[in-house]
């Protein structure tokens, strides 16, 4: 990670594969929690508007993550090829 020319920090490929990585394991995780909130019975209401707020929030969190690991990892390959494209042979 580095400060670039404008002062925002650029993102690596890694950087943004973890983000990625984590936007994937709120996805799957979550998914598995619906199933187990569906199979749930007998349970006050307060129950499930609490853990279907946590679970829109984390899908939330998820999208969020994702959008922003794409946007890095292309931002990182697009450096990449411009650098290789500069860079003299």
């Amino acid at each position: 990670m580095s400060l670039g020319q404008n002062g925002w920090v650029k993102l690596e490929r890694k950087h943004a594969l973890v983000l990625l990585a984590i936007a994937a394991w709120n996805v799957i995780t979550y998914l598995r929690f619906i199933k187990a909130l569906v199979d749930t019975e007998d349970r006050p209401t307060g129950y499930y508007v609490a853990h279907t707020v946590l679970i829109v929030v984390n899908l939330l969190i998820a999208a969020l993550l994702g959008t922003w690991g794409v946007r890095a990892y292309k931002a990182a390959k697009y450096r990449a090829a411009k650098t290789a494209q500069n860079s003299p042979v």
